[in-house]
């Protein structure tokens, strides 16, 4: 039987593959699909960028706010920040900072964030078997303080702004250690003399004011005499003003958080007036960047004195915007 020509070529055309029609229509539902994995593997990828971002902040909060605990707990006295001062109309007490900045409180003109505490007895950067913040070589610590507690021929701690006010360095000349335009009028006593709510931070040579070498009418260095010496020789070990101050500092320069350490030899090259090595002399690290938040709040110290300080740390992801934010407490002198 003879086979209709139109029919065999049908055939032989289906046989050979898709008509252009169905090619275009396959096409088009092959660039559906792949266009909504692309999507999906697009989220995919995010999250994951998401979760490794998360994971690396959360890291690095943990071991920046591990460094300023263990540093604050085992030092013997916090610097900064002050105590809330009842004069102004911005919190001392609390040192807040974010990236970018928010707009300061009162009649501050720019919100920083500090903190910074005296050296720990336990720290001998060159190695020489003398504790760094035992300037003088005796055995003690900051017992026997300049006017110019920290030794760096500045108002307060050199380049930091102390009150909070919104300026560095202001007040007055370097024997101005708290930035409050008096000098010298609070002892070493217990009590806040110049009733600015912090407590013997702003001391003259003769640290505790009696006009004695020590304490009056006592034998300070054990040695069988009483009151030795020059008034401002406050150890009676005949020197004086010998011990100052070796702050360690934190503070934010843009998105990264500085630690400042002080150290015994001279990094700025400058001799002037008393010798090369001073309060100027330290060395700066990060210790965490893409921060866009630090606050730093000095609590009211307990029944007992004891002083705690609570620390806020925030990290931001520049490429994936994801922050981290973590808070502790500390207690000053803690580990010690």
């Amino acid at each position: 039987m003879n086979r209709l020509p139109g029919l065999c070529c049908q055939r032989a055309a289906a046989a050979a593959g898709f008509t252009y029609v169905e090619l275009v229509a396959a096409l088009a539902i092959a660039s559906v699909i792949l266009l909504g994995l692309s999507g999906v593997l697009g989220q995919a990828l995010q999250s994951q960028d998401a979760v490794g971002d998360n994971n690396r902040l959360t890291r690095d909060a943990r071991v920046a706010l591990a460094r300023m605990v263990a540093t604050v707990g085992r030092s013997r006295r916090l610097l900064l920040p002050l105590a809330d001062n009842p004069a102004s109309d911005w919190p001392e007490h609390v040192r807040e900072q974010t990236v970018p900045p928010t707009a300061p409180i009162g009649a501050s003109t720019l919100a920083t964030a500090v903190l910074a505490v005296t050296l720990p007895a336990d720290v001998d950067l060159d190695f020489d078997g003398v504790a760094d913040a035992d300037d003088d070589g005796d055995g003690l610590i900051d017992e026997d303080l300049p006017n110019d507690n920290h030794h760096d021929f500045a108002p307060g701690i050199v380049g930091i702004d102390d009150d909070g006010d919104g300026t560095v360095d202001d007040g007055g000349g370097w024997a101005e250690d708290d930035e409050d335009g008096a000098t010298n009028e609070d002892p070493v006593d217990g009590i806040d003399n110049d009733g600015d709510g912090s407590v013997d931070e702003d001391p003259a040579s003769d640290n505790n004011g009696d006009g004695c070498p020590g304490i009056c009418g006592v034998d300070d260095d054990g040695d069988g005499q009483i009151d030795e010496g020059a008034f401002d020789d406050d150890d009676e070990d005949g020197a004086s003003f010998d011990d100052p101050y070796d702050p360690v500092v934190f503070h934010l320069k843009g998105s990264q958080l500085i630690e400042r350490l002080p150290v015994p030899w001279d990094t700025d090259g400058i001799s002037l007036p008393d010798g090369p090595v001073d309060g100027r002399d330290f060395i700066e690290s990060v210790i965490a960047d893409d921060v866009t938040h630090f606050r730093v709040e000095r609590l009211a110290p307990t029944a007992d004195g004891v002083q705690v300080v609570e620390l806020t740390l925030a990290m931001t992801s520049p490429k994936t915007g994801v922050t981290v934010s973590l808070r502790t407490r500390v207690r000053v002198g803690g580990a010690l």
